[in-house]
């Protein structure tokens, strides 16, 4: 593994993370929930009375945010090196996962493991194993 050193951006990354913190934060102390994106994705399908508003906003803000970003600041390029096919496989793959694992990276990994819940370090875990493992096998044993 090699850093490209020239889009290395730790202090933009660590601020980028302390908003996430921040909001995350804020989201639990003010609503009294986790801010995973799977369950406020997943309660818009079936929303209970007087959620609607909070999780509408929850994800316009969501998708609205890098757009303020961008009349700003560059935004970064993204490159996505998968075929269409692999995106569906994967997405669906992420889907089923964070149905079953009752949450996603941002719940489980930002907000179950700051409130020291055992069943978000296992889930966690379990999120960065997987990645290893698929990284490790795309990288070097189908390359």
């Amino acid at each position: 593994m090699m850093i490209n050193w020239s889009e290395f951006t730790p202090w933009a990354s660590l601020f980028g993370g302390l908003l996430i913190g921040l909001a995350a934060a804020l989201f639990i102390l003010f609503n009294g929930r986790i801010a995973g994106i799977s369950g406020v994705l997943g309660g818009l399908l079936r929303p209970k009375q007087g959620e609607l508003g909070w999780r509408v906003a929850f994800l316009a803000g969501l998708l609205g945010a890098p757009l303020v970003y961008g009349l700003f600041a560059t935004l970064p390029e993204a490159r996505i090196e998968a075929g269409t096919g692999t995106l569906i496989i994967a997405g669906l793959l992420v889907g089923l996962g964070t149905r079953y694992g009752s949450g996603c990276t941002s719940g489980h990994g930002v907000c179950g493991l700051s409130r020291g819940s055992p069943r978000s370090l296992v889930a966690t875990v379990s999120f960065m194993l997987a990645g290893f493992v698929t990284v490790y096998v795309v990288r070097h044993l189908m390359a």
